[in-house]
């Protein structure tokens, strides 16, 4: 049944698990949200009676929801946040009140779930039972509802509309961002994309989008209208003012940026916001969070001015723009797409001085990498092309070579990040800077392979 961690662990992980393999057609009946609602009915549907603030898109789902979940806690709500995937252990997927599940809870709510998902097993085609990602869905709600969390925050895993996060009950809903990824399941235009996200929104509940480009706004607008869901976007109701850091030292003293957002009460105007979490883009998810609590505290919860504030500055996100080491400059980024290699690149000019660069790279052969490589290797002078050896999803470092524009600097190939290190030795100096990204698995196996990071997971 699993008596201990690494059994449960072990049992997760046999099962399909689209993170690590292909996805199937992105359809309603090869993703059935019916299998999900079946499985947390016969767990008593600990998903009834949640409030949940449910947080879509393409990029910064996971940064917002974080912070969200930090300003709660902060608030004094007993706070859940669900999150995927986790950067180093499965627990950090599902916490409560910034610390993750413990073993033994894990443990003994899967000694309740599992015999239920091999019930639905016996009753499905062989392969067709709960997925990896539906089970550890399920255990979010039975570990909140059991620890009587007053909110929790939902990041969904895939899209929005088929996504075993789905069937909560939202009082909120955010959609971050719009870019093109997932493109064989969710669409090959930022319309289809962005319809597919704003599956989530729910009749009557308030939507907060920070999707500024045209088409995809248009989308959403139009979903939500016809839901009825009041809607808020940026700019125009709410935005943000950033300072960015010019050196470490201002790194570590924290990016400040300007917020605001307009309610039926007035404006709610923050100023010099200190984020430790480095970007342009982090001020913009700060802005989304801020139109949250503002939009909660008009449905009746208490989230004071110091609480987003201490929230803000509280949370560290492993693997996003993440020093990690110095003399060379180590930075850890999970950038797995073009626009999220865009953002990337813009943090790294506005706050990092141009030294001798070193790009370390490897991506799932299912993303656009070419597209990456051709926006990142004009900014660095050596390139490292290797793969991540825990997801099978994986690109070649002969692939990567292959893709790579007619002006890319020399590269190296390196079948394993394990040997990362030492060759680093041999191809900087202490005052390079180092970027490691291309992947949220290429940044959970190299992070530690360098000094403790400055942020802990």
């Amino acid at each position: 049944m699993g008596r201990n961690r690494d059994e449960v662990v072990e049992y997760l992980l046999g099962r399909c698990n689209y993170e690590k393999v292909p996805f199937p057609q992105y359809t309603e009946q090869r993703m059935p949200l019916a299998r999900m609602r079946e499985l947390l009915a016969r767990l008593g549907n600990p998903q009834v009676g949640l409030p949940v603030v449910h947080v879509a898109g393409t990029k910064g789902k996971g940064s917002t929801a974080a912070m969200l979940a930090a300003v709660l806690k902060e608030a004094g709500y007993r706070t859940g946040l669900y999150i995927s995937p986790a950067m180093d252990r499965l627990e950090e997927r599902i916490c409560l009140d910034g610390q993750p599940m413990g073993e033994l809870e894990l443990v003994e709510l899967m000694a309740e779930v599992r015999p239920v998902v091999e019930q639905i097993d016996a009753e499905c085609p062989a392969g067709a039972g709960p997925t990896f990602f539906e089970i550890l869905t399920a255990l979010a709600f039975l570990y909140y509802q059991r620890q009587g969390v007053d909110l929790a925050v939902m990041e969904v895993g895939l899209g929005g509309r088929l996504d075993s996060t789905n069937v909560c009950h939202p009082v909120l809903c955010i959609i971050t961002s719009i870019s093109l990824d997932h493109q064989q399941q969710l669409g090959h235009t930022l319309s289809a994309i962005a319809a597919e996200k704003a599956g989530i929104i729910k009749p009557g509940v308030p939507i907060i989008s920070g999707v500024t480009e045209a088409e995809p706004a248009q989308t959403i607008a139009q979903i939500a209208a016809q839901h009825g869901s009041p809607l808020k976007t940026r700019p125009a109701d709410f935005d943000y003012q950033y300072t960015p850091p010019r050196n470490m030292a201002e790194i570590e003293a924290g990016p400040l940026c300007n917020l605001h957002c307009h309610t039926s009460q007035g404006t709610l105007h923050l100023s010099d916001v200190r984020l430790r979490l480095l970007g342009r883009h982090q001020a913009a998810n700060a802005s989304l969070v801020l139109a949250g609590v503002a939009e909660l505290n008009l449905q009746g919860w208490h989230i004071p001015e110091n609480a987003v504030r201490a929230g803000l500055w509280q949370v560290c996100w492993p693997g996003r723009l993440e020093v990690v080491s110095r003399s060379p400059t180590v930075v850890v980024d999970s950038a797995h797409n073009p626009a999220s290699a865009e953002v990337l690149l813009a943090a790294l000019c506005e706050s990092f001085p141009a030294v001798h660069r070193v790009l370390v790279f490897a991506a799932s052969r299912d993303k656009d990498y070419a597209g990456m490589l051709a926006l990142l290797a004009p900014h660095f002078h050596h390139l490292i092309l290797t793969r991540h050896a825990n997801a099978p999803r994986s690109a070649t470092p002969a692939d990567l070579l292959a893709s790579l524009p007619p002006d890319a600097p020399p590269a190296t190939l390196l079948p394993s990040p394990a040997a990362l290190p030492a060759l680093l030795s041999t191809l900087t100096t202490p005052s390079s800077l180092v970027v490691i990204t291309g992947s949220v698995f290429l940044a959970a196996e190299t992070r530690h392979l360098f000094l403790p990071s400055l942020c802990t997971a």
